[in-house]
């Protein structure tokens, strides 16, 4: 059981984790022995809460696929166990942002000190491109 909120948890049966051999160097270890973690969790078929599946589906990140898959692959580590820990967290803080709501911005607009800064910064530029300028010795 993989606990989210107080509130929220999932069910291990839920999280599909295979084991396959890491890529990259390593030596011998890498060639025998499997320790790269592949976590997919299917977030259309979980039991999340119906606004969670809607705001991880709307989320633009590339380990969710177009059929609502969430694909994780886990390879830091030399060991199985700790690479399977990895992406469970990974998994739960994926899920955790979704519930996070983002406060909306509201406008404002420039103080007049900035106005100034920014002005003095433009005509701070303008003597130095005027200094670029060829020299006429007439």
């Amino acid at each position: 059981m993989l606990t989210i909120t107080r509130t929220i948890s999932i069910p291990d049966s839920e999280i599909d984790i295979q084991a396959m051999r890491a890529q990259g160097a390593g030596g011998q270890n890498v060639n025998k022995v499997s320790t790269a973690v592949h976590l997919r969790f299917d977030v259309k078929a979980s039991s999340l809460p119906a606004i969670c599946k809607e705001r991880l589906l709307g989320r633009r990140d590339h380990r969710i696929t177009k059929d609502g898959v969430v694909v994780i692959k886990a390879q830091r580590y030399r060991s199985q166990e700790k690479n399977r820990e990895d992406a469970l967290e990974r998994l739960k803080s994926l899920i955790a942002g979704a519930f996070v709501l983002r406060r909306r911005r509201r406008a404002t607009r420039p103080t007049l000190g900035s106005k100034k800064k920014r002005m003095d910064r433009k005509t701070r530029h303008g003597r130095l491109k005027t200094l670029r300028k060829k020299v006429d010795y007439e």
